[in-house]
């Protein structure tokens, strides 16, 4: 009997030998899976450096105007033209040293301007992608959660937000929304109002994936198990059917940071977007493409590439927790 109890296989003999497995959790699963895409794990550490640079740079002390007199001519004021010792405007520096994105037009810095506009192209996007959460998955789970008048009423609502043209929708609202005199300040002339325009815009698609997860989960042996026990509807919808149907909400909700910076990018170039002076990438490469066809190319480079970049960064990640958040990938135990 000791034999048997001891033989090789066993719990204990296979703990006393160091050979146990821990049971991998879902946890460990996605983890594992995510750190497999290493184009996904590269894109995450990029986009926190922006984010890290970009949104703390704008509470740094601002330099003095004169540029004699600035060490860090990066730190200069990004509405205000620079001038050198002499009082001569530092208008279309090339890349140099102490200037490394140059400087525009009218002398402001583009280092300074691509920082600031990556604030304002980010607030978008993930302001943006937040209300698309909030509102898709409220609506969502709600039609898919109680079908029949519920389910009729708030899906006629959703087709009616998808059948608005985007682009020029966002156009006319763009504009109107500085003339708002009703709205806060802070709506009315910075990246909110735009953000808050396209978060309304774009929830309609993620609203029909939650519902057709609700309407699969809502069936389930789980949810009838805990009705039979009692739960709530609030309970059940909450706590046992949304944690089963965020793999979808996640990855769509990153996917539409990209489209919301991208959007924006675009509403700015037409002259709709973020007002003057702020900065944005897609106003910034608005402003360099008339400049660039006489030789200054630098803004509407520097610009566009931290838009490309920055969106392919984003849509990669949102590729990576597709890939770990799929059921049917495998992990190899090593």
């Amino acid at each position: 009997m000791t034999d048997l109890l001891n033989r090789p296989g066993d719990g204990a003999s296979d703990e006393a030998e160091g050979l146990s497995v821990e049971p991998i959790t879902q946890w460990d699963r996605f983890l594992a899976r995510l750190r497999r895409h290493r184009l996904a794990m590269a894109s995450a550490i990029f986009v926190v450096l922006i984010i890290l640079i970009t949104f703390p740079y704008a509470y740094l002390a601002k330099c003095d105007k004169n540029v004699a007199e600035c060490d860090l001519p990066q730190l200069w004021d990004y509405t205000q033209g620079l001038s050198d010792e002499n009082g001569r405007r530092l208008v279309n520096i090339a890349p140099r040293a102490d200037f490394p994105f140059g400087t525009d037009e009218i002398g402001r810095d583009v280092l300074t301007r691509v920082v600031h506009g990556g604030q304002a192209s980010l607030t978008v996007g993930l302001v943006a992608g937040l209300l698309v959460a909030s509102l898709g998955t409220l609506v969502g789970s709600l039609a898919g959660f109680y079908p029949g008048v519920v389910d009729q009423a708030l899906m006629r609502f959703v087709d009616l937000i998808l059948g608005l043209p985007l682009l020029p929708v966002a156009l006319v609202v763009g504009r109107l929304i500085p003339e708002l005199t009703f709205l806060p300040g802070w709506m009315r002339s910075g990246p909110w109002g735009i953000a808050f325009l396209l978060g309304f815009l774009l929830w309609g698609s993620l609203a029909r994936i939650v519902r057709a997860e609700f309407l699969s989960l809502r069936e389930k042996e789980f949810v009838e198990a805990a009705r039979a026990a009692g739960a709530s509807d609030r309970r059940i919808i909450f706590r046992h059917i949304l944690p089963n149907a965020m793999s979808p909400i996640i990855v769509q909700t990153t996917l539409i940071i990209g489209a919301a910076i991208i959007i924006e990018a675009a509403l700015s170039f037409l002259g709709f977007g973020v007002r003057p002076p702020t900065p944005t990438w897609g106003g910034m490469a608005a402003s360099g493409a008339g400049v660039a066809v006489r030789g200054f190319w630098w803004e509407l480079v520097f610009s566009g590439a931290a838009l490309v970049t920055t969106v392919l960064a984003v849509n990669f990640i949102g590729d990576g927790l597709s890939d770990a958040l799929d059921p049917t990938q495998t992990i190899e135990r090593k």
